[in-house]
């Protein structure tokens, strides 16, 4: 579904993100992996590398935007093109709001809004050079309705749909096609240490009777990655077993 595409995937080194590039590579895309740190890119790497995925890595500092555009350059002149910009690299927070500071909260919003904002104005002159592309976001079930607390983490969730839906209209006309998925709970490490307490009074919420797995966000970013999708746009594709409701 993506022979021959140019795929960067930030958040690439565990859970939804390293899915993501296994799928996209499963489907014959050139796949750039992002991370935080160069052991993790590495140890993503090496362990898609087993698996018969040779995939290129980077740790930018995501809110530096000249770093980022400066890979970002190097990849487009390395390839030729860079069709698919997966955006999810992200933190979230779970602090009362009296027990979290301004710094707290800006980190959040550095994380999840910024660096989206540099990673994507960086990628947008490469796709209208090349007629086109798709930048995809991972916004979240949180951002439909909020959650009980840690608001940074929903407030940032909430500019990222905006961020989707107006950066959808803004490149529209350049054939660039931004939407956003918006998981639920899904079977990451975070979940996974949680006690069995809670997690399944959790599951009982959602009406498919489960937790959602990394490879059904990764089936969503494949979809809209491909043309498939070529007429969707500007769209918050919730993947969440209907939890939100």
């Amino acid at each position: 579904m993506l022979k021959n595409k140019v795929a960067i995937i930030t958040g690439g080194t565990r859970g939804i993100g390293l899915e993501t590039v296994r799928l996209f590579k499963e489907n014959h895309a050139n796949v750039i992996l992002f991370g935080s740190k160069k052991e993790t890119v590495a140890k993503a790497a090496e362990q898609l590398k087993s698996e018969g995925f040779d995939t290129d890595g980077y740790y930018p500092d995501l809110n530096d935007y000249d770093e980022v555009y400066k890979i970002t350059e190097q990849i487009y002149q390395s390839y030729g093109q860079i069709d698919i910009l997966v955006n999810n690299a992200g933190i979230s927070a779970n602090k009362r709001i009296e027990d979290t500071t301004s710094s707290d909260f800006q980190k959040i919003i550095d994380i999840n809004v910024v660096g989206i904002f540099n990673m994507t104005k960086a990628v947008v002159p490469f796709m209208k050079r090349n007629g086109g592309g798709v930048i995809l976001n991972t916004s979240s079930m949180v951002s439909i309705y909020g959650q009980p607390s840690g608001a940074g983490y929903p407030t940032s969730k909430f500019a990222v749909n905006g961020l989707t839906k107006s950066l959808a209209r803004e490149l529209a006309p350049h054939h660039i096609r931004v939407n956003a998925v918006a998981p639920g709970v899904i079977n990451t490490d975070m979940v996974a240490a949680l006690p069995k307490e809670i997690i399944e009074p959790l599951i009982k919420t959602i009406p498919l009777g489960r937790v959602g797995e990394p490879r059904d966000i990764a089936n969503a970013f494949l979809f809209l990655a491909s043309n498939m999708a070529s007429y969707i746009t500007g769209e918050i594709l919730s993947v969440d077993g209907a939890a939100r409701s």
